[in-house]
């Protein structure tokens, strides 16, 4: 498996860290990096990536930032989440999209085509990242078919390129 291509990273100026700060949140209800720290934005081949210190901690996907895998680690989020089974785990980490029968909590404030994080039901570990295909009410009813499409989980190329 290829590493991610990283191209034009440049150091962010203070007003568009404290933008994306703010942003990030007001939708994740927890305080994220500050227009102190160091802040790199790259762009590379499936999305725009944020680098807080050196470590891949944020993307952009279509103009919204969201946390990576290891950045909900360290921030420990509140908000936009969707706790699935133990069954969903390893498909979840392997890529797959989360499916509606396998969720058994979600935010009930995310919305059709939100950005989200995927937490297992056992221990809360965020598994991945996604876009939300249903509302959070809507996921909570556990309907059949895609509710989360992944694109970006434990051990894919992103995970990689960080460690």
């Amino acid at each position: 498996m290829a590493d991610i291509r990283i191209r034009k990273r440049k150091r962010m100026r203070g007003k568009e860290i404290k933008a994306i700060s703010s942003e990030l949140e007001e939708a994740l209800g927890v305080p994220v990096f500050t227009e102190d720290d160091p802040v790199d934005f790259a762009e590379s081949s499936d999305f725009d990536l944020l680098f807080v210190d050196g470590d891949i901690l944020g993307l952009v996907l279509g103009g919204r930032p969201f946390l990576t895998v290891r950045g909900v680690m360290k921030y420990r989020p509140v908000k936009r989440y969707v706790t699935v089974d133990m069954g969903a785990v390893p498909f979840i980490t392997n890529g797959a999209d989360c499916m509606g029968p396998g969720i058994v909590e979600a935010d009930p404030s995310i919305g059709a085509g939100d950005l989200v994080w995927i937490r297992d039901t056992k221990n809360g570990m965020p598994l991945a990242v996604g876009v939300s295909e249903r509302s959070g009410t809507e996921l909570m009813q556990k309907g059949p078919g895609k509710a989360v499409r992944n694109i970006h989980s434990v051990g894919d190329k992103l995970w990689k390129t960080g460690e």
